[in-house]
């Protein structure tokens, strides 16, 4: 028995209207079925892999004031998509599986694409912060508009949770540790 593919409607400010439809390996059919016409449609599946269609894939199309657009991703492990607006950069950045996107967020554009080693857990955003925040299991990147990576740091144990509290990046490990971060260096920081 095949899983039915996943769908979610968001908005992100600025008037983004986003409808999110993401499956399993070999699910690209059944995901891709309810595409809608209109507006740009780019496949960014093969940044991942040959064959995107035998992994796991999602569609992202974006209902905005400029117009619409939509892109097709990819990930090697079964993933639920997301994104953040960078509204500083002008960027919705999302992720899905081991990868993250910096996609222009009038035209969904692809500005940029980084890899991590380990599955991306979220992306954070803020406009106090020059670079937009990923973290992945074993490590936090900070990547600028350009998709440069400002910082990066490694962690020893699997993180499970991130957010930013009271100016702080605070991470939750399996282990069951809190880490602080300061989100504009990646330096160690105070409780």
């Amino acid at each position: 028995m095949t899983a039915t593919p996943h769908d979610a409607t968001l908005t992100y400010p600025g008037g983004l209207r986003a409808r999110w439809r993401w499956g399993g390996s070999g699910q690209a059919a059944a995901v891709f079925a309810l595409s809608e016409a209109g507006g740009s449609l780019t496949d960014l599946g093969t940044i991942v892999g040959p064959n995107p269609d035998e992994r796991c894939r999602a569609e992202l199309r974006i209902d905005g004031p400029a117009g619409a657009w939509a892109v097709r991703l990819a990930s090697t492990l079964n993933d639920e998509p997301a994104a953040v607006l960078w509204d500083t950069a002008g960027l919705l950045v999302v992720k899905y599986g081991f990868h993250t996107y910096g996609l222009d967020a009038r035209t969904g554009e692809l500005r940029w694409s980084h890899r991590s080693a380990t599955p991306v857990l979220v992306v954070l955003a803020s406009s106090r912060l020059r670079h937009v925040l990923v973290q992945a299991e074993l490590e936090t990147f900070a990547i600028e508009a350009d998709g440069t990576v400002a910082w990066r740091l490694a962690h020893s144990d699997v993180v499970i949770s991130a957010e930013l509290v009271g100016g702080r990046l605070v991470l939750g490990s399996y282990a069951g540790s809190s880490n602080v971060v300061d989100p504009a260096t990646g330096r160690a920081s105070p409780a």
